[in-house]
């Protein structure tokens, strides 16, 4: 009785007219007026020519220095421990987490663009640490929205070349028929609080809550889900918060799947914090999630590759050592990698 009590606190997805909205009524999605005024006035402020508006003038030689990017060691990703989990840090939002026999990768943005084209998107200031050839075995992709920079279409399609029917993706509702018509085999869709298991395994892949939207064209916001990724194996619990600002979810998510062996929480693109509150935490905010969620050791994502918010582009992981600081955790249970580099967590 009591665990039916349980789900029936969970929140669940709702949907207006065809369109998911936000259920947690804690702040409010920007307005088409807000979008307006944070392209004119925030673009001409002092504080933003030095950061975003002039990032891609930043010499190499100082990014490779401040941010360097580091070639994959394959005989590394090739033989994963067997009893721990091995993280590596892709870029942005795609993390390779080789955990219970399964490799388990991200939204994987391979791309030197996050966009409908390379005319209309973001150009990353710092390129991927490696191609689709460069991967090792992929077992699953977990996609958390269908945001350009975190689904990209020429990454999907190397993908699919690459592993084909081996590969299997979980992806949020709504997304189904775009993952198929791009060329995917094996696609699983669900809500929130939906499970599968990963065939022929026990390796279970729960879709949880967050806080944010979707939008791939002029007509389609909100049409599909957006959402974080739980997946619990026989030894090893993984958390992917993927886009999102704070939420009551995080602790429905802790209570009910932690504690988490490893997670991977946005740590970038929070200022303006009128603007981008909604839809991303701050450094600050990370820290409650890890601590919401109950994860031994937390990964800094969503930084440092695409300029998707206005703070410098080294403030992430500073304000998260910040925060960190003033609530007596260890820096060593919430950290950040380099492009490329890998880690093993015991």
């Amino acid at each position: 009785m009591a665990e039916n009590q349980d789900n029936q606190d969970l929140q669940k997805p709702v949907k207006k007219n065809g369109r998911y909205v936000d259920p947690w009524g804690t702040t409010t999605m920007p307005s088409v007026i807000d979008v307006v005024r944070w392209r004119l006035k925030e673009k001409s402020e002092r504080g933003v020519r030095g950061t975003w508006r002039h990032l891609y003038r930043f010499k190499k030689e100082e990014l490779d220095q401040t941010l360097p990017v580091l070639t994959l060691d394959s005989s590394l990703l090739s033989s994963p421990p067997s009893d721990d989990i091995q993280v590596t840090w892709l870029g942005h939002a795609s993390v390779l987490v080789q955990m219970d026999g399964c490799n388990i990768l991200t939204d994987p943005n391979f791309s030197m663009y996050a966009g409908p084209s390379q005319w209309l998107g973001m150009k990353r200031y710092r390129p991927p640490p490696c191609s689709v050839e460069d991967l090792p075995r992929i077992d699953a992709v977990c996609i958390s929205h269908d945001h350009y920079d975190h689904l990209d279409f020429n990454t999907i399609k190397g993908l699919n070349l690459r592993f084909k029917e081996n590969l299997h993706w979980f992806v949020p509702m709504g997304l189904k028929n775009w993952m198929i018509d791009s060329g995917c085999q094996n696609v699983t869709e669900l809500e929130w609080w939906e499970e599968a298991k990963f065939p022929d395994t026990s390796v279970k892949f729960i879709f949880t809550p967050s806080q944010h939207w979707c939008r791939r064209s002029v007509f389609d916001q909100n049409k599909v889900l957006w959402g974080s990724w739980t997946v619990v194996g026989p030894k090893h619990r993984f958390f992917f918060a993927g886009d999102s600002g704070y939420c009551r979810g995080f602790k429905q998510i802790g209570n009910k799947f932690g504690p988490f062996d490893f997670a991977a929480i946005p740590i970038g693109a929070y200022k303006p914090r009128w603007f981008l509150k909604f839809q991303h935490v701050d450094p600050t905010e990370a820290v409650c999630i890890h601590e919401d969620i109950g994860s031994r050791f937390s990964l800094g994502i969503h930084w440092g590759t695409f300029p998707t918010g206005y703070e410098h582009y080294l403030a992430p992981p500073k304000d998260l050592a910040k925060a960190l600081k003033s609530k007596g955790i260890a820096e060593t249970s919430f950290f950040t990698l380099n492009h490329g580099e890998s880690k093993i967590i015991e």
